[in-house]
């Protein structure tokens, strides 16, 4: 059966220190995809992040490259698979060098944190209580 993937990509300023970044976070790095300008992350079987340096970023876009440290480009939002996952990885970004807000959401059924990157890219991280989903 076919399975739709989601690519995203993102500008980012060092593509080696974002690759470090996201590995100290526990995800792979695909090699067949990855060079000295892009480096694609491997967050799960149908999630990967394709890393771009700015110079490869604008061959793909006419637009102006967004600053992310200032602007809001996309806000990413990852499943996690219980409240402590969702706390752990947003402890990963952090030291490895992210900046972790500070508008942690508990709702009862559903619990998330958000961290930026090392770009300021902005990520959040949600469990939602499985049986909250089925209704």
């Amino acid at each position: 059966m076919y399975q739709q993937m989601i690519f995203v990509n993102l500008a980012t300023n060092d593509v080696a220190a974002s690759r470090k970044f996201f590995t100290e976070l526990g995800y792979s790095i695909n090699p067949q995809f990855s060079t000295d300008d892009c480096s694609c992350v491997v967050i799960s079987d149908t999630i990967i992040a394709m890393l771009l340096s700015k110079q490869r970023y604008a061959d793909f876009t006419k637009k102006e490259i967004a600053d992310s440290t200032k602007t809001s480009e996309v806000l990413i939002c990852l499943s996690a698979e219980s409240r402590q996952k969702v706390d752990e990885l947003v402890e990963k970004a952090v030291a490895a060098g992210g900046t972790a807000n500070d508008d942690v959401q508990d709702q009862g059924f559903m619990y998330g944190r958000s961290f930026d990157d090392l770009d300021g890219h902005s990520w959040e991280v949600v469990w939602m209580d499985p049986a909250a989903v089925q209704g």
